[in-house]
């Protein structure tokens, strides 16, 4: 049967929409792709008016195809977009709602931004989607799978995704994965059978969520497994490690098992990382697990195991050890001494009264990293620690060591954290510590140190992180002393080529102790998902390396150097409760400060205007000073302040705004201040106080309230006159009682 020119002509429309269906046509595809992404820059564009930098700046119209624009990738012929990256771009806002246009888009990365909100269902229909990220987001509420059956590395991790994680998977969109991240996020549920149809499946990740009941799930073929800070409990089932065990990595941390260690563990020949920390764990630690030869990791800290530690760890390839918070007590045993092949070893938080030197930890010349922290040491710090000379982080804080630093310590030339802080260490800070060049952490808080601060101390040109709070430290600084951390950036980049980095595998307790993580924005991200905390240098440093000098709580005098302005990595400052006098220099305003804290001094002067230009500061105490001259109207442009307190600077004078920043702070933050115009706080009761007098009523000026007192008596007068004959001619000689009342006011000071 011939076909008609109608008949061709009928088919050939047929063909031209299923070529335009399925996008096998190369003419008009990209440029469909390319306006989808044009559309896509401008809403993030819409969101982020202000940014500067950015992958999209390359991104024209003009351009015939987007296949070369950055953080772009297309298929091999062109005509396709299959793959965006704007991971680490500063993004904030929700998520572009047609991803979905893209019709063989695989790849799609937007993770470590500030997108937050729901998860839209047009992402449901990228059916040829094998790779998503969207971690370290601010994303909320539930997502479902459906849809996304060709999925083979999904990573949603560091959001704020909630939901039964049952809901989440229909059973097609299981059978291709093969790395699923999910840890930190508000997940609930039980984790049993849901993932044994994922045949795939190597590598799991469910740490940080809301996950109970016990752990049914069978590991099987996985690579990689986790379900770290959750509520899971019982006994880990030995049946779990069989005889073709593949694992890797398995963690388990800060859960609620019970038991012992399954001695069936060393059928996992390949295993190099194993994480039981902060669970009930007790009993001794089985010897089989020294016999797997792959093992590098092994934190085994916040348990109750016996202080039985096996020799055939010795013989292992361990090259961190973490044993801390097991109420280990009396001497350190003597087989920490011959673990010679250990590069981290932690033992803080036990009980251990001494045999540091007996054990032979000092003479262990591998070790990087020592922890030894929250014990009862006592006596003077072990000199024969100085020849460690492989320390990259020396922890000996909350202790009870007495008398001085030894000086040797300066010679630990490739130390990056030194933490003494919390001991009971008297003497000078010794000039040595000049020669520490790759020192990024100095803790020397809680001590009873002497004398001035070092000026040599300005040769540590990495030194970011600085903190000699609440010792005895006298006179003043030297400006020399302000080059600290002037090459902070290039140190870390030179240890880092040379594989000097400290890895950090320190506890949490000691970052939240180096980093002063309430009244910093540190808070937001140096503080990393688990109990175990990673240093990371690199982030930090990205970040603008905002470091911090912690001077409070000393007898430091003098005036504050105009050379401070050299420290252009400092974040916060803390000056408060010295002997600092004069003036503040106003070189303090080209500082990328987010905190000042000056109290309780002896500062004088003008407050400089230059502070007015520090956009980024969040925390400003200047309170309990002899600040003079008038209130600097440049502080109505801090606008991102949360913290403030000029009180008890009786000579500060002009007017506090009634509008802006300053005007949202109580009356706390101005009191003392007599000189000082204030607008007008209410109390509990309605009526309206000053700050300078804490609970004393605002009232109008007494001749004015006389004028008007007057003015009504005459008013009426009359009134009450014409009243008073009314009432005597009805009541004749009745003696009119008085109305007694008793009026009864509360008031509450402020």
């Amino acid at each position: 049967m011939s076909l008609t020119a109608t008949d061709h002509h009928f088919l050939a429309a047929i063909l031209m929409f299923h070529c335009l269906i399925t996008g096998k046509t190369v003419s008009g595809d990209i440029e469909s792709d390319k306006q989808v992404l044009l559309s896509l820059k401008d809403h993030i564009v819409l969101w982020n008016p202000v940014m500067i930098e950015t992958p999209f700046t390359g991104w024209n119209s003009k351009d015939e195809s987007p296949c070369n624009w950055p953080g772009i990738s297309c298929n091999t012929r062109g005509n396709h977009v299959t793959a965006i990256d704007l991971s680490d771009t500063n993004i904030e806002g929700p998520l572009f709602r047609n991803f979905s246009r893209l019709p063989e888009l695989e790849h799609l990365n937007l993770s470590a931004n500030r997108i937050y909100g729901m998860i839209p269902d047009d992402l449901s229909k990228c059916r040829n989607l094998r790779a998503l990220n969207l971690s370290n987001n601010i994303i909320r509420g539930e997502f479902n799978l459906t849809g996304l059956d060709n999925l083979e590395v999904l990573d949603l991790s560091n959001n704020r995704i909630q939901g039964n994680l049952r809901l989440m998977f229909p059973a097609k969109a299981c059978r291709n994965l093969v790395v699923l991240k999910l840890s930190s996020n508000n997940l609930s549920g039980q984790v049993d059978d849901l993932f044994n149809l994922c045949r795939n499946l190597h590598s799991l990740d469910l740490g940080g969520n809301n996950f109970s009941g016990n752990l049914s799930f069978q590991f099987g073929r996985l690579l990689e497994y986790s379900v770290s800070m959750n509520s899971l409990d019982g006994e880990i089932p030995s049946r779990f490690f069989s005889e073709n065990c593949n694992l890797l990595r398995l963690d388990l941390s800060d859960n609620f098992f019970v038991g012992q260690i399954p001695k069936e563990i060393s059928n996992c020949k390949d295993l190099v990382s194993l994480n039981l920390y902060g669970n009930e764990l007790s009993g001794e630690i089985p010897p089989e697990v020294g016999s797997i030869s792959s093992l590098q990791s092994l934190l085994l800290g916040e348990n109750s195991f016996s202080r039985d530690v096996p020799e055939s760890l010795v013989m292992s390839n361990l090259s961190l050890l973490d044993l801390s918070r097991n109420g280990f007590g009396g001497d350190v045993q003597e087989v920490f001494g011959r673990l010679h092949q250990v590069k981290s070893l932690v033992l803080s938080g036990n009980s251990y009264t001494g045999g540091l030197l007996s054990s032979g930890i000092p003479e262990l010349q591998n070790i990087s990293e020592l922890d030894l922290s929250e014990n009862d040491f006592s006596g003077p710090l072990p000199v024969e620690i100085s020849q460690m000379s492989n320390l990259k982080m020396l922890v000996l804080a909350n202790n009870q060591f007495t008398g001085s630093i030894p000086h040797g310590y300066g010679n630990l030339s490739r130390l990056q954290a030194l933490d003494l802080s919390f001991n009971n260490l008297s003497g000078s800070i010794p000039s040595s510590f000049r020669k520490l060049s790759s020192i990024f952490w100095l803790m020397l808080a809680n001590n009873s140190l002497t004398g001035k601060i070092p000026a040599e101390l300005g040769n540590c040109s990495s030194l970011l992180w600085l903190n000699l709070a609440n010792n005895q430290l006298s006179g003043p600084i030297p400006p020399e002393f302000f080059n600290v951390g002037s090459n902070a950036t290039a140190q870390f980049i030179l240890s880092n080529q040379a594989g000097q980095t400290a890895s950090g595998f320190s506890q949490c307790t000691n970052l939240m102790r180096w980093i002063p993580t309430t009244d910093s924005p540190l808070s937001s991200f140096t503080l990393f998902p688990g109990r175990r905390c990673e240093i990371k240098f690199d982030f930090l440093l990205k970040r603008g390396g905002p470091g911090y000098l912690q001077l409070r709580g000393n007898k430091l005098s003098g005036g504050l150097p105009s050379e401070i302005s050299k420290m252009h990595h400092l974040g916060t400052l803390y000056l408060d409760d010295n002997g600092f006098y004069g003036q503040l220099p106003p070189q303090i305003g080209s500082l990328p400060l987010f905190t000042l804290q000056a109290s309780k001094n002896m500062f004088s002067g003008e407050i400089p205007e230059e502070i007015g230009m520090l956009k980024r500061l969040q925390i400003l105490d200047l309170s309990y000073n002899n600040f003079s001259g008038e209130l600097p109207g440049s502080l109505s442009s801090l606008t991102d302040l949360s913290r403030f307190n000029i009180s008890y600077n009786p000579y500060i004078s002009g007017r506090v705004p009634s509008t802006g920043q300053l005007s949202t702070f109580d009356q706390s933050a101005f009191l003392g201040n007599p000189l000082l115009e204030h607008p007008f706080f209410p109390t509990e009761d309605g009526r309206r106080t000053s700050p300078s007098v804490p609970g004393k009523a605002v009232g109008e000026p007494a001749e004015e309230l006389l004028d008007r007192f007057r003015f009504a008596f005459a008013f009426s007068y009359p009134f009450f006159f014409v009243l008073s004959f009314l009432g005597f001619l009805f009541l004749g000689n009745e003696k009119i009682s008085p109305l007694k009342s008793e009026r009864k006011s509360k008031r509450r000071r402020m």
